[in-house]
């Protein structure tokens, strides 16, 4: 891993993965003082979609609401934004043109160290940039073409976090690259964890395209044509194992990006600290709300990691 200190990047992913594992702790102790105005105040900002409908909210918290549909949006911005850092970066590489003064400026206060002239080819960054573009364009495809959302919300605070999102990710991709260092042509850098950072990367994105797959099909007929917005019990694939296998594969994605970063990215890791925790919060209210909805419902089966949590 990474030396010493912790750069302005990394406080900020150590904050992150900080407040969503309070909040998961929060919520799991919470559960007596469910008539509080405070706990409808935390669960409405922790809340989205099918698990948010049946919290019992006061009208003027709906004003906050945007429709759970706008997902599509943050996957959006980041297939132009990372795109775009992509395109820069294989300009470095290729062409030799160096990014714009502002970016790495940006990237210089982030990291706390001042970017250099060199422009030496760095597969693990560029491979890492292009991944995390073809998730983002994956998932805009999902959303707008399997998909079928209802007329559940999330809160305006968690829609405005989701845009600037996949911007700060797109830093820290950047803000990585000075500790995964490669020398020779990008061929020549290959190796096993790059390998494995891939296989696992593919592997991961199939198991949640199949899950996602699925949660569609629970609303749509064999025509494939929408028959229904409720909610239905997921079944089949992995959802025999966890609750949500779709989150469960998000991990897996971040953590093969890791790999990718031959594990030596504090930065990096801090991000899956940071998807641990809030895929797991994400995960237990499904988890609960199947439990407490469906009676037939596997009470032994676990929220997001197999034979885990």
């Amino acid at each position: 891993m990474s030396s010493v200190g912790l750069s302005s990047i990394d406080v900020v992913w150590s904050l992150l993965a900080g407040c969503f594992l309070a909040a998961l702790c929060v919520h799991q102790i919470s559960r007596t003082y469910e008539t509080s105005r405070l706990h409808i105040l935390f669960q409405d900002l922790i809340r989205y979609g099918k698990t948010k409908q049946n919290l019992k909210r006061d009208d003027w918290l709906r004003v906050f609401d945007v429709p759970k549909r706008c997902f599509w949006h943050f996957y959006a911005v980041s297939v132009c934004w990372n795109g775009f850092l992509l395109a820069l970066n294989l300009n470095l590489t290729f062409q030799h043109q160096s990014p714009p003064s502002w970016l790495t400026g940006i990237v210089d206060i982030l990291t706390g160290v001042p970017s250099t002239d060199s422009h030496a080819p760095q597969l693990s960054t560029l491979l890492v940039q292009l991944l995390l573009w073809v998730h983002s364009l994956r998932r805009l495809l999902e959303c707008l073409c399997v998909s079928v959302f209802s007329d559940g919300a999330m809160h305006l605070v968690q829609y405005v976090f989701g845009l600037g999102y996949y911007i700060i990710l797109g830093l820290t991709a950047l803000c990585s690259d000075h500790v995964a260092k490669g020398t020779g042509s990008l061929l020549s850098q290959l190796d096993c964890f790059h390998v494995a950072g891939v296989g696992l990367f593919i592997g991961a994105s199939l198991l949640q395209h199949q899950s996602l797959v699925l949660l569609a099909r629970l609303r749509t007929g064999k025509s494939g044509a929408v028959e229904t917005l409720a909610h239905r019990e997921p079944k089949g694939g992995w959802f025999e194992l966890v609750s949500c296998p779709h989150y469960f594969s998000e991990l897996l994605i971040y953590i093969s990006l890791t790999l990718v970063f031959r594990c030596l990215s504090l930065t990096w890791w801090l991000v899956v600290l940071y998807v641990l925790f809030n895929q797991a919060l994400a995960a237990q209210l499904c988890h609960e709300l199947y439990i407490s909805k469906y009676e037939s419902y596997p009470r032994n089966r676990k929220a997001f990691i197999p034979f885990v949590f």
